[in-house]
């Protein structure tokens, strides 16, 4: 849950001994939220607020951003063509299809839930996407529409099984990973392939297509696009906080945020325009990731997803209709998988029987759960999409530089996994430990 979801009040108080406990009548002592040394002591603050998640479990993502250093710096030792432009470049573009699937992924993990079904949901909507256009002549435009709204309803409709009639999530998406894969198989027919023309939708999603035709002032308007929409919502937050009386982040701290966010994406810009500048996938990508994680964390409906994956019966006393949020949420995963699906088409240009299939379901969970959303629900990020799609692609280009078999890809990545799940669990105990589980 966000900083800013877990603030309170300043003249907050609480009582904490035993004899105000014992006596009602005992004044109780008043205790300072530790989260509020941030404001009290500047950014020392921010150290003693770091020891205090560190002792609680309360990790964040600081695992990942470690994992991804040592990451780079290995690959970098055995091949130095590892952190080039062109490599990263590719990195930032192939990301994105299986990126795409992790988002609507992060939805469905945040109830506690799992669902099985987004390999086989991006296949088919890349299939129907080929059948409308190629087959039967539609445009371009209105086949990605029809495409991605049977994405919406294939999710609603495993949500209604799971939260209407009662079936588990489990049963009902391995039911839908089975069924939707053999539809794809058998609308594509004997010759398993239908070539999609290079144009259109599949065009924007393609390798070639790049955010205005690779120009070097894109990636440079999108870096200051992005600084610049942090700079502004931050001090439009301090400014709200400041007149409802509750902590606000200092201006100083603004100032830092605004300006490492700022290195880091002019400098990203530059590599990315040493190759052939950003790709539209990266773009649509981390344009999908901001929007979502504005609806997780600002919206009533974003609260309302923590709140079932809290805890079911909570949210139901609090008046939450769980049923249709639960619903909702296997729809938002069903859509995502479906945009998924149009990255991969633009990827091969083509819809092929291997569209969503091999590992593209693991390695869609996998980036998830790597990037810090908790199997358990009720913890997590969009970003951590993004966070765990970059540890997943770097290790396979990485391997791939160095000509490995791809057992050992799979044999790391899955240690990779089962170790962010670790740490889960030993996150989860050591909050529970600490009283805040």
């Amino acid at each position: 849950m966000s900083e800013t979801s877990n603030t309170v009040k300043k003249d907050a108080v609480e009582p904490t001994t035993a004899a105000s406990a014992a006596d009602p009548t005992a004044a109780p002592i008043a205790t300072v939220d530790p989260r509020l040394l941030v404001r009290e002591e500047g950014y020392k603050g921010y150290i003693t607020e770091f020891k205090r998640k560190v002792k609680g479990g309360e990790l964040g993502s600081l695992p990942v951003v470690a994992g991804l250093i040592v990451i780079g710096i290995i690959f970098q030792v055995q091949n130095s063509r590892f952190l080039s432009a062109d490599n990263l470049s590719n990195i930032s573009y192939y990301l994105s299809a299986t990126g795409m699937l992790a988002i609507g992924l992060v939805f469905v993990l945040l109830l506690g839930e799992i669902d099985l079904s987004v390999g086989s949901v991006s296949g088919l909507a890349s299939t129907l996407f080929a059948v409308f256009v190629v087959n039967h002549g539609m445009n371009g435009w209105l086949a990605l529409v029809l495409t991605i709204v049977t994405g919406v309803l294939i999710g609603a409709l495993h949500g209604f099984f799971f939260a209407r009639i009662g079936v588990p999530a489990f049963v009902v998406t391995l039911a839908g990973f089975l069924g939707w894969n053999g539809l794809m198989l058998w609308l594509l027919g004997s010759s398993g392939t239908i070539n999609i023309p290079d144009s259109g939708p599949v065009h924007v999603f393609g390798q070639s297509s790049f955010f205005m035709d690779q120009s070097i002032a894109g990636a440079y308007i999108l870096a200051a696009l992005g600084t610049g929409s942090l700079l502004v919502g931050s001090l439009i937050d301090q400014r709200r906080r400041k007149a409802a009386g509750v902590p606000f982040r200092p201006t100083s701290e603004i100032g830092l945020r605004v300006g490492l966010l700022a290195v880091a994406s002019f400098v990203s810009a530059s590599v990315l325009n040493s190759s052939a500048g950003v790709s539209n996938a990266l773009v649509i990508f981390l344009a999908s990731l901001v929007i979502v994680d504005f609806v997780l964390r600002r919206t009533p409906y974003g609260r309302k997803v923590f709140a079932v994956g809290g805890g079911i019966e909570a949210a139901r006393r609090a008046g939450i209709n769980v049923p249709l949020i639960r619903i909702t949420v296997f729809a938002i995963s069903g859509g995502f998988a479906a945009i998924g699906g149009m990255f991969f088409a633009g990827q091969t240009q083509s819809a092929t029987l291997n569209a969503g299939g091999g590992n593209t379901l693991m390695l869609a969970i996998a980036a998830a759960v790597i990037g810090g959303t908790s199997l358990f629900g009720g913890r997590g990020s969009v970003w951590s999409a993004l966070l765990g799609m970059l540890v997943i692609q770097s290790i396979q280009t990485g391997l791939d530089l160095l000509n490995m078999n791809t057992s050992i890809q799979y044999m790391i990545t899955g240690g990779v996994l089962l170790g962010a799940v670790v740490i889960d669990s030993v996150s989860r105990k050591s909050q529970k430990a600490a009283g805040r589980g």
